[in-house]
């Protein structure tokens, strides 16, 4: 007769445990049907589920007991019914979801609040892993990120519920990002970003209106078009209108003395490192984000295109404006180039005319964003830099810095 058992072991890590036990296993001819590991300051937990015959099941777990003896180590047996078996078969792959903490730091009660929600609803902790580096005691300004992978059955609706009380809870010092733990979570491979305010510290419009003199009046324009007196579309041609007559020089000066925003030169690092494409979609100038793509690898850049007649601006611009709608589109476009499905995409921005391609990606990160932005955004990063985007991929510091 078959005999499912389950075995737990904890204790000092040692080298050899391991081996050990699963030699135990291999002398009576068991098969292990599932085995999981983990290891924290020296200390060893393990898990494994095998299965032998009733004749055999009292010699290994005597021999189990022995060995665990020997090594100095705990160990549990609980016998697994078929129907409990079958029933966990039935189970894998669906239902799952990843759960990341992120920030300056994550405190415990913190962790205990977010583990609350989850268990509220009727959600269960499979594994909690760190992704940051270790962390000194001394760390100011640092980084701290966990994954939390979870598993049980949501309604779409309990899912939605769920989320809105996670990004509730997201922060005064703590991003939460909750996502779908499938196939297209772990093949990321297009990532599409804001530029101004996004990649870099500023607006550019507004920096070419200071300089021309005309920097209130272009703001105004801005305000009125926040209060909906104005779309986006028809603010811009007033605002480009402004600027007539300013030099191509300032563009260029402007160009070199942009402020990065943290993480960027990280962020594009890594992310060309294992082979992600990356894209700019924007309503600010190609002028500025063919300068970011020369400095940092991009490999598209879609923005608005200012005209310029002997070395000035004309005040008008180039093609189709750049809004919302036509970056959701450009996203769309890019998935078709890469011949990847939509899920595969990220986009990430600040303002409100980011929405439309961060909820079209499969990943949309609202980006240290306005109100509205946050609000609405399935996930957020405010507390660090644009290389927090890593760790809502899944990366893990010891893996992808030297």
């Amino acid at each position: 007769m078959v005999e499912i058992i389950q075995v737990n072991i904890s204790g000092d890590d040692k080298p050899g445990l391991t081996a050990a036990l699963m030699g135990v296993l291999a002398r009576y001819d068991a098969f292990v049907l599932d085995i999981g590991q983990s290891n924290i300051h020296k200390s060893l937990v393990l898990g494994i589920l095998f299965k032998t015959t009733t004749e055999q099941s009292g010699f290994i777990m005597k021999d189990l007991l022995f060995e665990a003896s020997r090594l100095g180590v705990q160990i549990r047996f609980t016998p697994i019914e078929r129907d409990q078996y079958d029933a966990w078969v039935a189970r894998q792959g669906r239902n799952r979801y990843i759960v990341t903490l992120l920030g300056r730091e994550v405190t415990a009660s913190e962790i205990a609040e977010v583990s609350s929600i989850i268990t509220a609803h009727g959600l269960n902790i499979d594994a909690i892993k760190r992704l940051t580096g270790r962390m000194p005691l001394d760390n100011p300004g640092g980084k701290s990120c966990i994954e939390l992978s979870i598993r049980g059955q949501l309604t779409q609706d309990g899912r939605l519920a769920f989320q809105r009380e996670l990004m509730s809870r997201s922060g005064s010092g703590l991003d939460i990002s909750f996502q779908k733990d499938d196939i297209y979570r772990r093949s990321r491979r297009l990532i599409c970003f804001d530029m101004d305010s996004t990649l870099i510290g500023t607006e550019c419009i507004d920096e070419l209106a200071e300089r021309h003199g005309v920097g209130e009046q272009v703001k105004a324009i801005t305000a009125s078009a926040m209060r909906g007196e104005i779309d986006f579309k028809e603010s811009f041609r007033r605002r480009v209108a402004l600027l007539e007559g300013l030099s191509e020089d300032v563009m260029e000066e402007i160009a070199h003395t942009l402020p990065y925003n943290e993480g960027l030169e990280r962020m594009m690092r890594i992310l060309k490192m294992v082979g992600y494409k990356t894209a700019i979609l924007s309503g600010g100038f190609t002028y500025f984000g063919n300068y970011l793509k020369m400095k940092f690898g991009f490999d598209y850049v879609y923005a608005n295109e200012l005209e310029i007649v002997d070395g000035k601006l004309t005040g008008r611009y180039l093609g189709e404006v750049v809004d919302g709608a036509r970056k959701a589109e450009l996203l769309r476009l890019l998935c078709q180039v890469e011949n990847i499905h939509l899920e595969q995409a990220v986009a990430v921005g600040d303002g409100a005319n980011d929405l439309p391609m961060l909820g079209l990606a499969g990943l949309g990160i609202a980006y240290h964003a306005k109100p509205k932005v946050k609000a609405t955004a399935d996930q957020n990063l405010s507390t660090i830099g644009l290389d927090g985007i890593l760790y809502f991929l899944g990366l893990k510091d010891s893996q992808i810095d030297p």
